[in-house]
This record gives C-alpha cells, structure tokens and sequence, in this order.
C-alpha cells in the first residue's frame, strides 16, 4: 500500500470506511467520495490510501456493469496510446548505461533513474559529480534518443538541489523530480528560475486542494499525481483538469501493483496533458514478485515501442489471479522503507 509504514492501519481503515459503505448504491461514486473523503480530519497518506482504493473498486464497478471501461464513463478517449517510461538503477544507484541500452533495445524511448542516495544539507561536490557522470553517460550515447527523468526523490535539500540541477542542466533531462520536499514547496521557484529543465511533483500530495499552490505558484511543469493516493480515479482527472488549466503537463506516479497501474491507464486514456506515464514492470522495489505475477491478462501490460494500448475491457480491465493473491496474503505484505544515515550519523531521506 501507499502508506508503506502503516499497511496494518491502511487495512483496519479500510475495513472501518468500507462498512460504512455497504448497501449504499456502488454507482454513485461522486457522492460516496465526498462522504468518505469529507471527515473532520481529513486527508493524509492512510486516509487517501483507502479513499482511493474503494474509489477505483467503485469504477471497476460500474465500468463492468455497463461493459465499458472506465474512461468511456469518463469523456471517452483523448488519444490513440500511452507513452510509458522504464525504471533504471536502484536506490542507490550506480550502474546505469547498460540497463538504459537494454531497455532502448525494447523501444523505449524515455527512462527515470534516482539521482543519489544520501545527501546531507551541504554535501560534497564528489556525490553530484557522480550523478552528473552517470546521466552524462547515458546522454552522451543515445543523445536526445533517449530522454532521461531524474528523480532527487526527495533527499536533496535546497542548497544542494540548485547545485545538482545546476549541474544536470547540459544533460537536457526530460524533467527533475521532487528536487525538494513538497513541504518545501517555496523552494520550487528558486530551482525553476535557476534552471531551463521543467521541474515535476506530486506523488506524496493528495486531493485537488494540496496541489492549489502548485499550480498557483507556477515553478512546477510536470504534476505528478498517484491514482492509489490522492483520492483515486477521479480525483486524478480533476486535478489533470486543473493543471490543464495552468498549462502544466502531467506524468501520473505509479510505481506498484495492477491495480493501481490499470486505474492510471484509465485516467491517461481520457486525458490529453497526460504526455507520459510511469510504469513498475521490473522496478527495484519489487523483491520476490512482480507486476504481472498477479495478473491472469497479462497482455494488458505488454509495451511496443515504449507505448502501451489503451485498455479495452470492462471496468479496469483486470483479471486478477485470485489465488495467487491469496497465497502471498498469507506471507503478509508490510513493507517498510529503508532507513537512510548521512555520514555523521544524522537521519536522511530515504
């Protein structure tokens, strides 16, 4: 789940918000969201985890009930296909050139790679050299072939994020992800004005209202926002519509299961700044099992030429492997995320 830290919770959640729910009409899916969504602490990674999973349970729903899939419910297609990019290196990463040569080689022509691992709130100039030669590796031998997000994840504090996106911008990356904390937001501006490379975020921020001053703001290019998060499928179409409106582009975060990655798909389908999409097939958070191992159509998944199909069928187009399911439920699926140390002992972001 979202919550990472907290999947018991998210669970028990679940269970409380869902009983409130049964015997109420599935269709009306606007309604129960602003009753679910609407308590007097609202908000918040558990809270918006499980507000949008029942959501997107509600449109697979009533997709299947009408024998669509969801973004004909939703103004119907906007496009022919959905870009998609591919993951490379790690959480730490260090090798890079041959995985991005392995996935050009499979028609992908975009690819996201974590910028650095631990970084204090002035680091060594040794640390972003590193960053700078294993981008520059990747642009020096496919060019402008291959655009290359990088993502700061978060870890990289003002000072250093204006050096390192500094330091990148010869690169031409396709965009720098989460160059500061979103609680930073009122960094954004500094590292946009200092920079020509379009900045993204998004993926912690849940509900049209946290990406109000985003928008407002004007330093943010690309908003990301996560379908499993921030409220669910159309909730993310309403924020896409608002960022619309701003002229800003969106590349929905979606690094997990199916469900949540067939739940994005619907949402790009019917929406035109969606440009690109991420996408979790072999991503190295995965250990032990992988996106397509809970999935009976695996085809709906399948990329050419670093796009994928619009989905065609009913609801969200899945057809889970339910045993399969059940068999790593018993396992138990709490996932915790690392615990990051800087050199002289003090917490970093993971």
């Amino acid at each position: 789940m979202i919550s990472g830290t907290k999947t018991e919770t998210v669970v028990a959640g679940a269970y409380e918000i869902g009983n409130r729910l049964i015997g109420r009409n599935p269709f009306e899916i606007e309604r129960l969201f602003q009753e679910m969504h609407r308590s007097f602490f609202r908000g918040g990674p558990i809270n918006g985890t499980i507000v949008s999973g029942i959501e997107m349970a509600l449109w697979d729903i009533k997709g299947k009930a009408f024998g669509v899939p969801v973004y004909e419910l939703l103004g119907g297609a906007a496009r022919e296909k959905i870009k998609v990019y591919s993951w490379i290196g790690g959480d730490r990463p260090s090798e890079v050139l041959e995985p991005a040569q392995d996935r050009f080689d499979r028609g992908f022509t975009a690819i996201k790679m974590n910028a650095t691992s631990e970084l204090h709130y002035i680091d060594s100039y040794e640390k972003v050299e590193e960053v700078v030669e294993r981008v520059a590796s990747i642009h020096e031998r496919f060019g402008s072939k291959l655009a290359i997000g990088v993502d700061f994840h978060g870890r990289v504090h003002k000072p250093m994020a204006k050096v390192l996106a500094k330091a990148l911008e010869p690169y031409h990356p396709m965009f720098l992800e989460e160059v500061v904390l979103p609680e930073n937001e009122e960094h954004f501006k500094e590292v946009a004005d200092s920079v020509a490379v379009p900045l993204a975020t998004g993926e912690r921020l849940y509900t049209r209202w946290q990406f109000k001053n985003i928008f407002n703001q004007g330093a943010i290019d690309v908003i990301q926002p996560d379908v499993a998060l921030c409220g669910g499928i159309l909730e993310t179409k309403k924020i896409a519509a608002m960022a619309e409106g701003y002229d800003i582009a969106v590349a929905p975060h979606a690094p997990y299961g199916p469900i949540a990655l067939a739940a994005t798909l619907q949402v790009d389908s019917c929406t035109p700044n969606v440009f690109i999409q991420e996408q979790s097939l072999g991503i190295h958070y995965n250990k032990g099992f992988d996106l397509l191992d809970f999935v009976k159509n695996k085809d709906i998944f399948q990329y050419k030429d670093g796009f994928v199909d619009l989905p065609s069928k009913p609801g969200l187009g899945l057809e889970m492997d339910e045993a399969k399911i059940e068999e790593i439920a018993q396992e138990g699926l709490v996932w915790t995320n690392p615990q990051w140390r800087n050199y002289d002992g003090t917490i970093a972001e993971w």
